[in-house]
């Protein structure tokens, strides 16, 4: 499998990411910002949580008007949090971005939204994103491989009692396509399997996964089944499995951004997403839950040309592995975090025999 050069959503030439993130005094929540080129990207989306917060998705059916969109917001604090969008369509207006109106200048920018569950676990109710989140952002927007882990809108996730985060993956298909993903982990279901404690997606990591979530990225080096005794620690500390509580004692939310540089058209896209979701069922149990809002967007800058299908295929296979390698990514980055309303444990130090040299 070849990844990118940064392994990240950045792979696809064009494509900026911006994160803002506050941690304490109460704040544990954060923004992150998808910004195409100015031009902007066709977009579909596939929502399958049973408890979404998003904006803008309606407008993503093929059926309807507006085939581009200039910026997807992820973010932090639930409902509240979507006021993040605000900030970057404000932003993004400023920069003469959107769907022009009349004359120059007279645009309006199309920032499709969603948001993930991460309410009271800085310590502070209250303390959510608004619009400078999203402000902030995009003012930090950068063609750099964007950072993984407690940072932007996986700041406050949490997965199975575990740490969860932002993670990005991507591959480069043998036709030259690029399609790469960035996830915010935050859900419901757990990420680890409860028989061995491995994370079920880690067998489709590519070697390069390991680079740039605190594990070498030596080709000796590989994840590894932690230990009898590291299962039963987080077992007691862990709260019980969600399969076991009729109500989940939380709300979570896992969502994200698949890109690619192929050309595509809206359906195309929305199916893209869709494909998304299996990866996201590979490496999270249970997925899509009553509690969750899991939401995945899909965007093609279409600076290569319309895949023949067979390359659709690819690209339809391909969204789900970068999503699920995404998803591990997020959960390996991810370091624990302790606030005035609990601790979170990261995998890693959770399992700490997890990562080692054979």
């Amino acid at each position: 499998m070849r990844t990118g050069p940064t392994n990240s959503i950045v792979d696809v030439p064009g494509l900026r990411v911006g994160q803002h993130t506050r941690i304490g005094d109460g704040w544990l929540t954060g923004t992150t910002v998808v910004l195409p080129p100015d031009a902007g990207a066709v977009a579909g989306v596939d929502v399958r949580g049973g408890g979404p917060g998003t904006r803008e998705t309606d407008l993503l059916d093929p059926r309807n008007l507006v085939e581009r969109v200039h910026a997807v917001t992820l973010s932090g604090g639930s409902a509240f949090g979507l006021a993040a969008a605000d900030g970057v369509m404000r932003e993004r207006y400023a920069a003469g971005v959107g769907f022009p109106m009349g004359t120059p200048g007279q645009v309006v920018p199309i920032v499709p939204a969603a948001v993930i569950f991460d309410l009271g676990r800085g310590g502070d109710f209250a303390a959510v994103p608004d619009a400078s989140f999203g402000q902030l952002a995009c003012a930090a927007a950068s063609s750099d491989a964007p950072e993984l882990g407690v940072v932007g809108v996986g700041t406050g996730g949490q997965a199975g009692g575990l740490k969860g985060g932002v993670g990005s993956a991507s591959v480069l298909l043998p036709g030259g396509a690029t399609v790469a993903a960035l996830v915010a982990v935050n859900a419901v279901g757990s990420c680890v399997d409860p028989h061995s404690g491995e994370l079920y997606g880690a067998r489709h990591l590519a070697p390069a996964d390991l680079q740039g979530v605190g594990l070498p990225g030596d080709a000796a080096y590989r994840l590894a089944a932690p230990t009898v005794e590291e299962l039963q620690r987080a077992e007691a500390e862990i709260e019980p499995s969600p399969l076991s509580r009729r109500v989940p004692s939380v709300l979570a939310t896992t969502i994200g951004v698949i890109a690619t540089d192929a050309t595509l058209t809206k359906a195309q896209c929305g199916r893209i997403a869709g494909s998304g979701h299996d990866g996201m069922a590979r490496a999270i149990n249970p997925i899509h839950t009553m509690y969750d809002g899991d939401t995945l967007f899909a965007l093609a800058t279409g600076e290569r040309g319309a895949p023949e299908a067979e390359d659709l295929h690819l690209l339809l296979t391909a969204a789900a592995e970068v999503v699920t390698r995404s998803i591990v990514r997020g959960m390996l980055a991810a370091r624990t975090v302790t606030t005035t309303a609990g601790t979170w444990r990261g995998y890693l130090d959770a399992f700490p025999s997890a990562g080692r040299f054979d």
